[in-house]
């Protein structure tokens, strides 16, 4: 059960979700079961549903059925699903948004600029596939997508360049469609890579990441026991905003209002408890050991009534 990764922000996810004697747990991400792996050893009672779309971690769910048996479960599902499979509240929801590094660093799975391969991106590996996207799709319809999901600036120049590229032949690897997005964009000063925002709007809308991410925030409430806790750890801006706004939105927390609209709040009561005044970042050291870490973002909230509609 060696894990090929390292969580991300574990100590301080454990410090937010406070594992209790006899607790259940949804851990949303399963990945590797970093989380997982660390709510199990907290408590010899404590129980954890896991979820992940990905078939790929199902060897490693198997193994840790083998050695927790009754106090871990597995569901095949992503984590915008929990409501249908989850019927007794739960004491803590946590979820590790974004790629997971096994899928990074599988070069077969399309996620990275590090790697020559198909131009996939799926992370259930069914469904529509970042090359069917890239291939198929119109150009106003992929520079919208570069665009919102990748808040790519150069989106239409980029879509455009792509459009002249795949009717010569078909955009079917990572590398060739970095290449396309390197001609058009000029190297960044920081020493990132130009096609990266790209990369990220394609992964993010081939698996409708945003809109699982709301569907599980929307369902959290009631999911959770009283004074449960939702911990999220986020990779960037899109994520996290969502986050930070469903979290102020469903609290007692009140956010600085521009006069001229007028404030939108869903609940007329709070519903829970912003356990974050700011984000959760990693430590000097964390980020020694795992620099993948650097964007991470943990925000943590506490139920603590149903709400009013």
């Amino acid at each position: 059960m060696n894990e090929p990764h390292i969580p991300v922000l574990l100590s301080e996810v454990l410090t937010y979700l406070k594992p209790v004697l006899g607790g259940v747990y949804i851990d949303g991400t399963f990945g590797a079961g970093g989380y997982t792996r660390a709510i199990l050893e907290s408590s010899p009672n404590t129980r954890v549903i896991a979820f992940d779309r990905d078939p790929s971690v199902i060897p490693t769910a198997t193994l840790f059925f083998e050695k927790y048996q009754n106090r871990f479960s597995f569901i095949p599902d992503c984590f915008g699903s929990m409501k249908q499979y989850v019927e007794t509240p739960v004491d803590g929801i946590v979820l590790d948004l974004g790629v997971s590094s096994m899928q990074i660093d599988d070069g077969s799975r399309g996620f990275s600029l590090r790697f020559d391969g198909p131009l996939d991106m799926r992370m259930s590996q069914n469904g529509l596939s970042a090359a069917e996207v890239v291939n198929t799709f119109s150009v106003s319809k992929l520079a919208d997508i570069l665009f919102r999901y990748g808040e790519e600036k150069a989106s239409y120049r980029i879509a455009r360049a792509i459009d002249l590229e795949r009717k010569k032949n078909p955009i079917e690897t990572t590398a060739r469609l970095a290449h396309i997005i390197h001609q058009v964009m000029p190297k960044p000063k920081d020493g990132s890579d130009s096609a990266t925002r790209s990369f990220q709007a394609l992964r993010i809308f081939v698996n409708n990441e945003l809109g699982e991410l709301e569907q599980a925030l929307e369902n959290s409430p009631s999911l959770l026991n009283q004074n449960g806790r939702l911990v999220i750890v986020s990779f960037h801006s899109l994520e996290d905003r969502i986050v930070k706004n469903f979290m102020i939105n469903h609290s007692d927390s009140k956010p600085n209002v521009n006069r001229h609209q007028p404030e939108a709040r869903v609940f007329q009561s709070p519903i829970f408890r912003i356990l974050t005044k700011k984000p959760v970042v990693p430590t000097l050291d964390e980020l020694n050991q795992n620099p993948r870490a650097h964007s991470a973002k943990l925000r943590a909230a506490q139920k603590i009534s149903e709400g009013s509609k």
